[in-house]
């Protein structure tokens, strides 16, 4: 019969295990890229329509986030209003933004300059301080010079040109990520310019403009709004079309960014924030406490849902 302390290291070895395994699922869900990786494939199943809204990037086949143990991905609050962890390798060298109490009110202007013509940009600091803040910054660093827009949808659900991976496959990254800031009534009209992420709190470089008819969950930072005649420019691009006629990849016409244009001086200045108290270091949690005595159990190996690989032929109304 084992022992007290047999029982304590059993219950520790178990905690250990599971750490390990859950921080090997919360990798594996950051690598998957959803719209900006997101696409809306209309799946016909039993003669109904499912709206999947999921575009994996590269080879990863690791499982969507249906897990029920959420402790493990909800880190503690940051002690300041932005944080920009690493994660990735960066497909440009930048260095994350350094003022990580962005000012927090107000708009800024931007100019990207699409096809050698100006597509300017109101950013709204209010909205999204972090998200702002690192749009600037990258831009100042010259991240999104001479870079190709990546994506175009177009659909009846998905109307996006996507861009902000400098090597134009549209799973590149800045070499880290930030919160997102999305308010839960969050919309999408014409004209929004918002963050591309791979799950809450996974934003990075990439962008969409929205042209047309787009129905998202409220889940993406938006960053502000296209003004003047810049939506003639994206409309142009968009009227081309995708690449072989489909409905999801590779606009048929070339959009290269030169460069996005900030004003001097964007990323100084200091916001006005609430200060909240850090929350409990938050730890996973399935009743099994590593300091009590507790029996010897047979553990379950973890079950993940495999991923569903998306295809652009499986939709009645194609990926969008």
């Amino acid at each position: 019969m084992p022992t007290n302390q047999q029982r304590r290291d059993a219950a520790k070895r178990k905690l250990e295990r599971q750490l390990q395994r859950r921080e090997a699922q919360d990798r594996a869900r950051r690598q998957r890229l959803v719209i900006i990786g997101v696409v809306a494939a209309v799946l016909v199943i039993s003669g109904g329509v499912w709206l999947f809204v999921t575009r994996d990037s590269g080879s990863d086949t690791a499982s969507d986030a249906s897990s029920t143990d959420t402790a493990s991905s909800e880190p503690a609050a940051p002690e300041t209003p932005c944080s920009y962890p690493a994660y990735g390798t960066a497909a440009k060298e930048v260095s994350p933004p350094s003022n990580l109490e962005p000012l927090n009110s107000g708009t800024v202007d931007s100019t990207i300059v699409l096809n050698g013509q100006d597509v300017p940009v109101s950013l709204n600091r209010e909205l999204a301080p972090c998200g702002v803040n690192s749009f600037l910054s990258l831009a100042s660093q010259g991240f999104y010079d001479n870079t190709d827009c990546s994506r175009l949808t177009v659909s009846e659900q998905l109307n996006i040109l996507q861009c902000g991976d400098p090597t134009g496959q549209g799973n590149g990254g800045p070499g880290y990520t930030f919160a997102t800031e999305a308010a839960t009534d969050a919309t999408y009209p014409v004209g929004t310019v918002a963050l591309a992420n791979a799950g809450a709190n996974t934003s990075g470089s990439q962008f969409f403009i929205v042209y047309g008819a787009t129905t998202l969950p409220a889940s993406y930072t938006i960053l502000g709004t296209v003004t003047g005649e810049g939506m003639k420019i994206v409309d142009e691009i968009a009227a081309q079309g995708v690449q072989n006629g489909a409905q999801d990849g590779p606009p048929v016409a070339v959009t290269t960014i030169a460069r996005v244009t900030v004003p001097d001086g964007a990323l100084e200045g200091t916001g006005t924030y609430v200060t909240a108290t850090p929350s409990d270091e938050l730890l996973p949690t399935d009743g099994v406490d590593a300091t009590a005595v507790a029996p010897t159990a047979v553990e379950s190996p973890a079950v993940e849902s495999p991923a569903v690989e998306p295809t652009a032929t499986v939709s009645s109304g194609g990926a969008g």
